[in-house]
């Protein structure tokens, strides 16, 4: 990664930061740390033959009592594995993303509990050619939706099925975006 490339990372990783910290700080929520960290490994299918693997770590959720005892917040850290294409002629991508997600907790049953998720946040492509199209930036907006099973002691095991959408929201042209489903597990620490 180019020096230029590495500064405009950090600078959109501290901008992301410090708009999470002002609006949790705006707003004067009132919090409680609900679970541990936890790290998760994805199957991602995306168009075509796009496939790959994401690796992401989530800090500490807080509870937003103040809204509802059932939303948390969370920022999810993660590496991204993409490959397009045959074993002969394939097409890779690699991404590092920061995304803050609000999870909800739709309910409680068979000895785990049902969550709703969403968030927006930042990603850095490698290569803006992929899966035969032209991204136009590095730089990606990483929306995601999703629905998981929190299971196990302590609800320390978690199932999840996931969209996610990457597209740089009409900053350069062509903007064709990327979608993803996953397929996640992951294991609080």
């Amino acid at each position: 990664m180019s020096n230029f490339k590495q500064r405009l990372f950090n600078i959109a990783i501290r901008l992301t930061k410090l708009i999470l910290l002002l609006s949790m700080s705006h707003l004067s929520l009132q919090t409680v740390q609900l679970q541990a960290s936890e790290l998760s490994i994805d199957y991602i299918r995306g168009e075509g033959d796009v496939e790959g693997i994401k690796l992401a770590y989530r800090h500490n959720a807080f509870q937003l009592e103040s809204i509802s005892p059932r939303l948390s917040v969370y920022a999810e850290s993660s590496i991204n594995f993409w490959k397009y294409g045959s074993s002969e002629h394939y097409d890779s991508n690699f991404v590092i993303s920061l995304s803050p997600i609000l999870q909800y907790s739709i309910c409680s049953c068979a000895d785990g509990e049902i969550y709703a998720e969403a968030g927006i946040g930042i990603s850095l492509l490698d290569d803006t050619q992929f899966a035969g199209k032209n991204v136009s930036t590095h730089y990606q907006f990483e929306d995601r939706l999703g629905i998981g099973y929190r299971f196990g002691k302590q609800f320390s095991h978690s199932l999840a099925l996931r969209y996610f959408h990457y597209s740089n929201a009409g900053f350069k042209k062509p903007n064709p975006g990327l979608d993803f489903i996953s397929l996640s597990y992951s294991k609080a620490y």
